[in-house]
Parts: C-alpha cells; sequence; structure tokens
C-alpha cells in the first residue's frame, strides 16, 4: 500500500460505517466510500460538525445536504515549493470534489521520475479528469503534456487548475476526445510519447456517446499506445479504481504489452490510499500498475 501522506489541505479524519469525514481546507465534508464497510465507533467530534453531507439515493446518484452556505468552489494546494499545486474544489452530484486526493502519491512519483530523466520528457495523460496528473508532469519539467478526457467540463476545469497553479508558461494541450480515437489518430500523425498516464473509469461514455467498459476496453486502449510510446520510454502507469479488480490485474496487462517490447524495465502493481487519522489504519483507494524504465 502507498499511501498519499503529505497532504497539508486534505485530512481523512474518520471512516466508519460506508462514510468518510474529510477536511478539504477549512470544510469539513462526509462522503459515502464503499470500501468503508467496518462499523467501529465514530472517533472524531467533527462528525457532528460538518459543512455538508452527500446522501446517496436508492434511485441512484444522490445530493448534498449544506449544514451552512458553502461558497460554489475553493482552493487547496498539494506539494511544497516548484512543485506546488493549486486545485479548485467543488462538490458536484455525483459525490465528488473535483479532486482525489489519494492520487497525490502517484503525482509525486512522476515528478521524481520526470526530474530524474536527464533528458526530455513527453508525457500523454489519458482520462486526464482535472488535470492533477497532468500539472503535477508539468511543473516537474516536461517539455509537453498532453491531456486528454471526453467531459467538456473536466478539461475546463483542468485548465483553470493550471492558471490557479501558474503553469500557462508551460506546453500543455487540451484535448477533449474520446482516448482510443485520439490514440490512433495519434499514430497516423507519428506522434509518440515518453510516459503515458492514464485513469480509466470502470464505465463511461465519449463525447459522442462511445461506451466504454473497462473490463472489455482496457486492454485493447494498452495494446493502441504500444503504437505511440516512445523507443526509450520513461514510464507507463495504469491507474483504476474499479472495484473486484486485484493490482495482478494492470501487472499482467503490462507484462504482455509494454515489457513484451520493453524488457528493460520492471512492473510494479499494488495499492494507493489514504492514512486515517483517527485510527491510524489506510483506506484503500484504488489500484495502480506500473512499467518503469531502469535504464
Amino acid at each position: 500500500m502507498r499511501p498519499a501522506d503529505t497532504w497539508k489541505d486534505y485530512e481523512l479524519l474518520d471512516a466508519t460505517d460506508g462514510n468518510r469525514l474529510e477536511r478539504w481546507g477549512e470544510t469539513i465534508l462526509i462522503r459515502p466510500d464503499p470500501q468503508v464497510v467496518w462499523k467501529t465507533p465514530k472517533q472524531s467530534p467533527l462528525w457532528a460538525k460538518a459543512d455538508a453531507v452527500y446522501h446517496r439515493s436508492n434511485q441512484g446518484g444522490g445530493e448534498w445536504e449544506y449544514k451552512r452556505r458553502l461558497p460554489e468552489k475553493w482552493k487547496i494546494h498539494c506539494g511544497e515549493g516548484d512543485d506546488r499545486l493549486t486545485l479548485i474544489v467543488s462538490p458536484t452530484g455525483f459525490k465528488h470534489t473535483g479532486v482525489f486526493p489519494e492520487q497525490a502519491v502517484n503525482w509525486a512519483w512522476y515528478q521524481q521520475k520526470i526530474r530524474a530523466a536527464g533528458r526530455p520528457v513527453k508525457v500523454l495523460n489519458l482520462f486526464g479528469y482535472t488535470g492533477g496528473a497532468t500539472l503535477a508532469c508539468a511543473a516537474a519539467g516536461a517539455v509537453e503534456v498532453v491531456h486528454v478526457d471526453a467531459a467538456k467540463g473536466m478539461v475546463q476545469w483542468a485548465k483553470e487548475n493550471m492558471m490557479l497553479s501558474h503553469l500557462e508558461d508551460r506546453k500543455i494541450r487540451f484535448i477533449v476526445d474520446d482516448v482510443l480515437k485520439f490514440v490512433e489518430r495519434e499514430k497516423r500523425r507519428g506522434r509518440t510519447y515518453h510516459a503515458i498516464i492514464m485513469d480509466p473509469p470502470s464505465y463511461g461514455r465519449g463525447p459522442k456517446g462511445e461506451i466504454w467498459k473497462i473490463e472489455e476496453q482496457l486492454y485493447p486502449l494498452v495494446q493502441a499506445c504500444m503504437q505511440i510510446l516512445d523507443d526509450d520510454p520513461l514510464f507507463f502507469l495504469i491507474n483504476s479504481y474499479t472495484t473486484g479488480f486485484p493490482a495482478s490485474v494492470l501487472y499482467n496487462i503490462l507484462s504482455a504489452t509494454v515489457y513484451k517490447r520493453h524488457p528493460q524495465g520492471i512492473i510494479e502493481a499494488g495499492e494507493i490510499g489514504l492514512p486515517i487519522t483517527r485510527s491510524h489504519t489506510v483506506l484503500p483507494c484504488g489500484i495502480y500498475g506500473r512499467w518503469v524504465s531502469e535504464k
């Protein structure tokens, strides 16, 4: 387990009975989480002082109950010095806030690899969401980062995060597109990347209604990416939140694709998570598989 334990503006205060108690800057939120299957006594007095609570609906989705008036969006910071990112937090109708804080452990890893490479690095970020990984790579000195997401609103959110993080002078391309169609076009253009990141959903739709099912389309997507991965690649990382997928699935996919073509690297797979302040345990928040060059 790799815990995202360097945050100052985010804290998982407590977790029990299907819910998280979280601090986002100065704001306290309660959100449901299917991984929190234990029903231990609540350890934090802040459960009773939450600013907003997300309630699931039996018909799917849900809604926020606001205990006090909150701004539509606010800012938090991640990292220090040149690596410091400013990200917008905004509660959405799907319980999300625009930031997956556990990803900070991956962001730091990207930055370390890019800085240590000693050469220009071009990065492709597929399913880029609100841009945390994109901005981390740009801040670390990637010569170009291409950010692809099917949701126009998420791409606009990522652009706002770029401006707030003062990275507008970096070469970042924002693309609203179906990821597989984009990868196939990049192949026809003859473009390649030294690092590829993807964070696919279990299920989703492209901008023209394209259906994405991870169990059917993840492997073909990784195969397609082999055609645009540079001959001297730096890393390839897949992140997944799909319940029921063990990390070994991602290990096996990378073994059959990236490692087969580039055996001069190693594959690692495991879980990422968030430390729970009150219980001194870690909440699992997804799996990762990564290939990284040993050169």
